[in-house]
């Protein structure tokens, strides 16, 4: 095995966490037809902003509001913390679908392109002539089902650093609430280069650029896409059971494997 180059390491400890579901969580992670579906995944970007680590402006200004900030606001944090994305303990998590309707309760509407207009204008437009689908579409949806995250779910990660951890955050599209557990506090090891298996899950865009990806499961989801069952070689850090590539950090350029 090749050894690794003596860098100062970042962290010396971790800590396992537990994520437990008080209410359903939901993210668009994908949609299909008028259903928005949620992945059995929590991601790592949502969960550092959950917990206060990182903030964005209450108002963006013109330039900056057609664009994430992710780069932003999280690349300050990798000096002093990180957080894996948190994994079903259970396996796999459990959902429950719901439907909701957003059309108007007033006395006239009707269905538009990607629309419902209530407007007397647009009753008048519509009395004219003017077909509805001819209408300017607003970006969201009326109606449609949402698959969530349903309460009581477990999820585990891995917090690097020694930030102090509420014991409730508020995740997901809803502001659902979480309680927040430690469940081990672990040293943290570094290991030579060599390959690896990782039960763990890992943002694309953290993985550090010389990691050599053998195999592993995509999951497609917005901001950055996931990874689990990963096996690589290069350096790693073994914490308690759990070996995860080394030197992750938040926008670290995981870009460069193509995923």
């Amino acid at each position: 095995m090749d050894m690794v180059p003596e860098t100062k390491p970042r962290f010396k400890t971790a800590r396992l966490i537990e994520l437990w579901c008080a209410e359903p969580i939901f993210f668009a992670s994908r949609e299909l037809s008028d259903t928005y579906y949620t992945e059995g995944l929590i991601g790592n970007y949502a969960l550092a902003y959950a917990l206060g680590w990182a903030r964005s402006p209450y108002r963006l200004t013109s330039q900056e509001s057609g664009k994430p900030r992710y780069v932003e606001d999280l690349t300050p944090l990798n000096s002093e913390c990180y957080i894996l994305p948190a994994w079903s303990a259970q396996g796999s998590a459990t959902f429950r679908f719901e439907r909701f309707n957003a059309l108007s309760d007033s006395y006239w509407y009707a269905m538009t392109n990607n629309r419902v207009a209530t407007a007397r204008q647009d009753s008048i437009r519509v009395r004219n002539g003017e077909k509805p689908n001819t209408f300017r579409p607003s970006n969201f949806p009326q109606t449609g089902k949402l698959r969530m995250i349903e309460r009581g779910n477990r999820f585990h990660t891995i917090v690097f650093g020694d930030r102090e951890l509420p014991d409730y955050i508020r995740v997901g599209k809803f502001m659902s609430k979480v309680r927040v557990s430690i469940l081990q506090e672990m040293a943290l090891e570094h290991l030579p280069v060599g390959d690896y298996s990782s039960q763990a899950c890992f943002s694309t865009a953290d993985l550090p650029t010389d990691l050599n990806l053998l195999s592993f499961d995509l999951i497609s989801m917005p901001p950055t896409s996931l990874v689990k069952n990963l096996r690589f070689r290069g350096a790693a850090w073994r914490m308690g059971d759990y070996i995860i590539p080394a030197n992750l950090q938040f926008c670290g350029g995981g870009s460069s494997h193509g995923t």
